[in-house]
């Protein structure tokens, strides 16, 4: 469960309130408005909020008042004090008064979320994300990342698409710990795992005798989801006939329980998840067009690990460190050989294949250095350089340089990774003049990322 962070906004123009309730909102902190001296301290005495802006002028006063009456209470929440009429005098009688910080309309919002990050520590959806072991800094990943706080804030379905073992269920678990109803349960269940009439049965529930076996009555996980989350994952392998009695649990939240007579209310939050186009599953008249729409309010897709070749790296490390610690084993670490090996593998089974790889190494090999000799008797099946494989156009299209960028980077980061971080020697492996690669390397943050960053000798000397 994350803290959730509840802000009072108190200004007089609601184009003002309405902007920064969005904002907020979208960051995944609980807003409260006012719009007067009078409202705002009201608001201030009946409920304990973690920080509060206020506009410096305001119909009956000024936002001053408002700020030494919160200083009365010893555990005043912080205070930011905004305002358009800005001068020194102005800015010193506010700092001198007790507020935390003071921003000046129009205010840019990083500047706004960098206070509220130092005031408050982490955003809500940040805090989610961390937890969640969605790990990397590629664009494809770091595009899915940024969405969690938006999404999340909202009620609407969501729809996670992906191939097997992209990490659905961790990005349904980043959603609901960055929601509103983070406190409440987060259930899942695979709905390709079972028979129809269990399926049925495990999600609205069953009464005492209503099949051969139903010894008691049985609460389904919509019902026990209440207030919080349910993951139905691998929803595209559902039967025609539960795709019919999940739309309408989807348009009218209620439920039947199997052999039951009376209706139950839910209000779980839905996600769902699926490895199969759906889209595809339409046209091909095996999945249903009006469910598909129900399903499909926000989609959100995990790219593969193929894709994404620059976090591997990353997430290697990261399993290799979580691993030593669940065992209670000394540190182990990767060489760069190792990595490269990694690097040239197909990774069919995608983020999961890699975790299980990994396990498999840490568990059963003594030394403290992974190499790619001890890596190659875990790895399942040949090793497909990337360079090797066809480059497929998407039906959508695509940003062709960013694309190409991708693929530079990627092989500026193995050019590093193979010469231990030595610029100049990585320059000579990709054929490239030192200035050349400078040039890249700069230009794609390396120079600044963890390829180079985690070696002392990436700079040359001049």
């Amino acid at each position: 469960m994350i803290n959730q962070h509840t802000i009072l906004v108190i200004d007089d123009e609601p184009s003002i309130r309405e902007m920064l309730t969005i904002f907020l909102e979208e960051m995944g902190y609980l807003v409260e408005t006012a719009d007067t001296v009078r409202n705002g301290i009201a608001a201030v005495d009946t409920n304990a909020f973690d920080l509060v802006m206020c506009d410096l002028r305001l119909p009956d006063g000024t936002g001053l008042e408002v700020l030494e009456h919160a200083q009365k209470n010893p555990a005043a929440p912080p205070f930011i004090i905004i305002t358009a009429h800005t001068t020194p005098q102005n800015a010193l009688d506010a700092l001198r008064a007790g507020a935390s910080e003071y921003l000046s309309k129009p205010f840019n919002v990083e500047d706004l979320r960098l206070i509220l990050r130092n005031l408050l520590g982490a955003e809500p959806s940040e805090t989610a994300v961390e937890d969640s072991g969605l790990i990397g800094s590629s664009r494809a990943i770091q595009k899915v990342l940024s969405l969690v706080g938006k999404v999340a804030a909202t009620p609407s379905t969501v729809l996670i698409s992906g191939e097997s073992g992209t990490g659905k269920e961790l990005l349904a678990r980043a959603i609901h710990n960055a929601s509103p109803v983070a406190s409440g349960p987060f259930l899942s269940i695979n709905c390709g795992a079972m028979p129809e009439n269990l399926l049925e049965s495990e999600l609205f529930g069953h009464v005492k005798g209503s099949f051969t076996g139903a010894v008691r009555d049985h609460l389904g996980l919509f019902a026990q989801a209440e207030n919080g989350t349910i993951l139905l994952d691998e929803v595209g392998d559902m039967t025609p006939s539960m795709q019919v009695k999940l739309l309408r649990v989807l348009q009218e939240r209620r439920i039947r329980p199997v052999g039951g007579h009376r209706e139950i209310e839910v209000s779980a939050r839905v996600l769902a998840a699926t490895n199969r186009d759906l889209a595809e599953e339409v046209r091909l008249g095996k999945f249903r067009e009006d469910l598909f729409y129900r399903l499909h309010v926000i989609d959100i897709h995990l790219p593969p690990l193929r894709d994404r070749l620059e976090d591997l790296s990353e997430l290697a490390h990261f399993f290799v460190q979580r691993c030593c610690e669940r065992f209670g084993i000394p540190h182990k670490r990767l060489s760069a050989d190792a990595i490269r090996l990694l690097r040239a593998h197909s990774w069919p089974g995608n983020v999961r294949e890699l975790e299980n790889v990994i396990e498999r190494t840490v568990a059963l090999e003594n030394g403290e250095l992974i190499s790619s000799g001890v890596l190659t008797e875990h790895l399942r099946g040949g090793t497909q350089p990337r360079a090797h494989q066809r480059h497929v156009l998407p039906e959508e299209g695509l940003d062709l340089e960013e694309y190409l960028n991708g693929i530079r980077a990627d092989f500026l980061r193995q050019a590093l990774d193979q010469t231990g971080g030595h610029q100049k020697q990585a320059a000579e492996l990709l054929r490239l003049s030192y200035r050349g690669f400078r040039y890249h390397a700069e230009k794609l943050g390396l120079s600044r990322g963890s390829a180079a960053s985690d070696h002392p000798n990436t700079e040359e000397p001049s």
